[in-house]
């Protein structure tokens, strides 16, 4: 299967990081911003073409699919390029940064038939993965998600600390992870959501806090905390407080309540959920099958976050 990547910043390196690992995935092109650093990527994972050009890419003889891990505003119009080229798509959480250019990439996947996949790793990191099955299994029932997602980031950069040129955002691209992921393992829709957000950042123009409650149908409730201001320990820690036991989800890890690791290497066939949400993407397309966290599955996530905005004044 050959595969283009667009995107080659830090993200876009955890994607070919990850392929390295899947046997019959090859990576034929990356596309970037400034054609040399690009370069630079495609000479450091052995890819043999490079350009600046999306269409360029996806007109590489042979090319089956596409992932994108460009700036939030491209993703709907590059993930309906995509597929108007008849390649299938994974493109980088969020899926879009509104509820109307959601709905256009849900539409034109139904309209084309092909794999459309949006990349929210919450459902297949290991550690989310062990609770979802013993949540299937009867084991458990959420009763509380409790979320902390923070960073300190007071300036346009990336994971890896370079700078961006795009602005990221609290509500449509982090929050994205906990919304999906709560009514994911819930199995439920959420039926009530309240948002409130701290001053915007007077150059970056967005709120640096932000606070998200959500309830589903049968009363699940979850506390998210969001906020670029956090000079700390970074990222995403998860509470699920439930009926038999606590546990604590960061990332690929897990511990109970008390702190306990719990051993989840045996969950799935790697410890990287990037790598296993690649997995399930490019299975989905050999098998001819919808996809773990296709578009369509996501898109009351999107729902959710643009109830929020409107709360906002958005």
């Amino acid at each position: 299967m050959k595969v283009v990547l667009a995107g080659a910043g830090a993200f876009g390196k955890k994607h070919l990081d990850g392929m390295k690992n899947i046997d019959g995935v090859e990576c034929v092109s990356v596309v970037g911003r400034d054609l040399e650093p690009t370069q630079a990527v495609a000479k450091q994972y052995g890819i043999p073409h490079a350009c600046t050009d999306l269409a360029e890419a996806l007109a590489e003889p042979g090319v089956d699919a596409a992932i994108l891990c460009t700036p939030t505003q491209m993703h709907a119009a590059q993930a309906i390029q995509c597929m108007d080229a008849g390649k299938h798509v994974q493109v980088e959480i969020p899926l879009a940064d509104s509820l109307t250019d959601a709905e256009a990439v849900v539409a034109k996947q139904r309209e084309t038939g092909l794999v459309a996949m949006c990349g929210h790793t919450r459902r297949f990191n290991p550690s989310h993965q062990w609770i979802h099955n013993k949540i299937e299994a009867g084991e458990l029932n959420i009763q509380q998600l409790d979320v902390q997602t923070y960073f300190f980031r007071r300036k346009n950069m990336n994971a890896a600390g370079e700078p961006r040129s795009w602005t990221d955002h609290l509500l449509w691209h982090h929050a994205a992870h906990t919304v999906d992921l709560f009514a994911y393992q819930a199995g439920e829709k959420i039926v009530q959501v309240n948002g409130i957000e701290g001053p915007h950042h007077p150059e970056l123009g967005i709120a640096m806090d932000m606070s998200i409650q959500m309830k589903t149908g049968s009363g699940k409730i979850c506390t998210l905390s969001l906020s670029f201001n956090n000079d700390g320990p970074l990222g995403t820690f998860f509470r699920y407080i439930c009926d038999n036991g606590t546990y604590v989800a960061r990332y690929d890890d897990l511990v109970d309540g008390y702190e306990n690791a719990i051993d989840v290497s045996s969950v799935d066939v790697s410890m990287n959920g990037i790598e296993l949400q690649d997995r399930e993407f490019f299975a989905a397309i050999t098998e001819g099958r919808e996809p773990n966290s296709s578009v369509a599955q996501v898109l009351d996530c999107y729902r959710v976050l643009h109830d929020v905005e409107q709360q906002f004044g958005g």
